[in-house]
C-alpha cells in the first residue's frame, strides 16, 4: 500500500509539474507577444519621426516618467551582459524575434536579458544605477527586488539603433524551481499518512472478525463446548462464523454421540460377561475353566478399559488455578503407600487447568513409570509462557518406532493381556488427550543411561477463561 501510494503521489506530481509548466509557458508566451508588439509600435513610432525631434521626445518620456520602456537612441549597439538560460529564455527571445521581423521587416534584432547593476543605457556606457532617478526608477528599477531586465535593439537606420529596456511582469522568469519542494514533500507525507491511517483502521475493522475465528479454530481442538461465535461483520465473515459454529455444534453432537455408544455397548456387556463367568465357574473340567475364565477375565478387563476411557476423555469441569508441585506431592505421597518411589525437583507457579483431568494424566503417566521402572523422577522447569514436565523411570524403554504407536487405545508392547502385567493399554492415550485438551502435549524420548524419557508441555494461558 505504501507503494501504491508513493506512485500514486509521484504520477500526481509529473501530471501537475507538467501542467503548471506549461501554463507557465503559455502565459510568458502571451506577455512576450504583447510587449513585442508595443516594442513594434514604439520602432514605428521613431521611425517615423524626424532625426531632430528623436532627442526632444525621448527627453520628454525621461522627464515625465511612468512609461513601461527605457529608451534611448545609440550610435552603436551597446554590449549586454546577457542572463538566463532554459526554455523560458529561449520562448521570450523567439517570440520577440519572430514578431519583431514580420512587423518591421527587418534582420538585425538583439533580444537580450541582463541584471538592472550591470546594465548600460547610453553610448558613453552609464549605467542604469547611476542615472537620475527619474528616469529609470519608475520603469525598470523595483527595488528591493531584482527581476531581469529585457533588453531589444533593433538598427533604426545604418549608425543608428534604437535601444529599448523594460521588465516583464514575471519576475520570476529565471528562477530555479525545485521538482519536490519542501510543501509538497510535506503534502505527500501527510496524504500518505492519512491513507495509511485509513487503510490500517479499515482493515483491522475487516481482520477483527478473522482474528476472533482463529481464536475460536484453535480452542475448538481444546473446549468443544467452547461458546459459538458472534456471527457479526461483513457478509463473508457471518457467513464464515455461521458455518464454523454449524461445524462447532456437528462435532460436539457426534463426539457425544459416540460416547454414548461406546458407554452403552460397554455397559451392556458387563451382563452377559457375567452370565458367563457364573456358567464357566460350573465347568467340571479345571483345564477348560481356567482358560474360560482368564478369556472372560481379558474380556472385563477391556469392558472397564472402555469405561474408563469415556470417563477420562470427559472434560467437562472448570478451569482454576491449580500448583502443579503440590499435585504431584499428593501424588508421590499415594502411590508411596503402595510401595512406588517418586522424586520430585522444581517448581513451579499456578497454571490454569482442569484439576481432575491433569490429576488423572499426571496419574496414569506415574503409574506407568512406576510399573516398568520402580524408580521415578519428576523434574519441573517453568517458563513464563509454558510449563514442563519430565518424568524419568529406570525401565526397558520403548523402541522409537514403537512411541507414537502407544498412544493408540489398547496398545500394549507387553502381549500378556493379564492386568497384573500391564494393563489395558489405554493410560497413554488418555493422558495425550487431556494434555492436548489444555494446550499442550507429550513425547516420549530415550533417558540418558537407560529408561523412558516423558516430556509433558503445558502452555500458559493469557487468562483461565482461555479454556473454558
Amino acid at each position: 500500500m505504501v507503494v501504491g501510494v508513493l506512485a500514486a503521489q509521484l504520477a500526481s506530481y509529473v501530471i501537475w509539474t507538467s501542467q503548471v509548466r506549461d501554463s507557465r509557458l503559455a502565459q510568458l508566451d502571451e506577455l512576450s507577444s504583447n510587449v513585442a508588439f508595443s516594442v513594434a509600435s514604439t520602432m514605428r513610432f521613431f521611425r517615423s519621426l524626424p532625426r531632430e525631434y528623436r532627442h526632444i521626445v525621448l527627453d520628454q518620456l525621461r522627464e515625465m516618467g511612468g512609461s513601461r520602456f527605457f529608451v534611448s537612441v545609440n550610435e552603436k549597439r551597446l554590449d549586454v551582459a546577457d542572463i538566463g538560460d532554459g526554455p523560458e529564455k529561449a520562448l521570450v527571445v523567439e517570440t520577440f524575434r519572430r514578431i519583431l521581423t514580420e512587423q518591421l521587416d527587418i534582420d538585425a534584432v538583439r533580444v537580450e536579458f541582463s541584471r538592472p547593476e550591470t546594465l548600460r543605457v547610453f553610448n558613453n556606457e552609464v549605467l542604469l544605477k547611476d542615472l537620475p532617478p527619474r528616469w529609470g526608477q519608475h520603469s525598470l528599477l523595483m527595488e528591493p527586488l531584482s527581476p531581469p531586465i529585457l533588453v531589444v535593439q533593433l538598427e533604426l537606420e545604418p549608425g543608428t539603433w534604437l535601444y529599448l529596456a523594460t521588465i516583464l511582469p514575471i519576475a520570476e522568469v529565471f528562477e530555479e524551481r525545485a521538482w519536490l519542494s519542501g510543501e509538497r514533500l510535506l503534502a505527500g507525507l501527510m496524504v500518505l499518512l492519512t491513507v495509511l491511517g485509513l487503510s490500517l483502521l479499515g482493515i483491522r475493522s475487516m481482520t477483527r472478525p478473522l482474528s476472533r475465528l482463529s481464536r475460536a479454530a484453535r480452542q475448538l481442538g481444546d473446549d468443544l463446548d467452547a461458546p459459538p461465535l458472534r456471527e457479526t461483520g461483513p457478509r463473508e465473515v457471518v457467513s464464515t462464523a455461521v458455518a464454523f459454529n454449524r461445524m462447532q455444534r456437528r462435532i460436539r453432537e457426534q463426539v457425544e454421540e459416540r460416547e454414548r455408544l461406546f458407554a452403552a455397548i460397554s455397559h451392556d456387556l458387563k451382563t452377559p460377561i457375567t452370565r458367563m463367568r457364573l456358567r464357566a465357574e460350573m465347568l467340571d473340567d479345571p483345564g477348560q475353566r481356567e482358560r474360560f475364565c482368564a478369556s472372560l477375565d481379558e474380556l472385563d478387563a477391556l469392558v472397564r478399559g472402555a469405561l474408563a476411557s469415556v470417563k477420562g476423555l470427559d472434560l467437562q469441569e472448570q478451569v482454576v488455578m491449580v500448583e502443579p508441585d503440590t499435585l504431584l506431592h499428593d501424588l508421590a505421597a499415594e502411590l508411596r503407600l503402595h510401595g512406588g518411589e517418586v522424586v520430585i525437583e522444581g517448581r513451579a507457579a499456578p497454571i490454569a487447568a482442569k484439576p481432575l483431568a491433569l490429576r488423572r494424566c499426571l496419574a496414569n503417566l506415574l503409574e506407568n513409570a512406576l510399573f516398568y521402572g520402580r524408580h521415578a523422577e519428576v523434574r519441573l522447569e517453568d517458563a513464563p509462557d509454558r510449563l514442563v514436565i519430565t518424568l524419568r523411570d529406570h525401565g526397558p524403554g520403548i523402541p522409537e518406532g514403537q512411541r507414537e504407536r502407544v498412544f493408540s487405545p489398547f496398545v500394549r508392547l507387553e502381549p500378556s493381556r493379564s492386568r497384573h502385567t500391564g494393563g489395558s493399554g489405554l493410560g497413554l492415550g488418555i493422558a495425550r488427550h487431556i494434555v492436548r485438551a489444555h494446550g499442550g502435549d507429550i513425547g516420549l524420548a530415550d533417558a540418558p543411561g537407560g529408561g523412558l524419557l516423558v516430556t509433558l508441555i503445558l502452555r500458559r494461558q493469557a487468562n483461565v477463561t482461555d479454556l473454558q
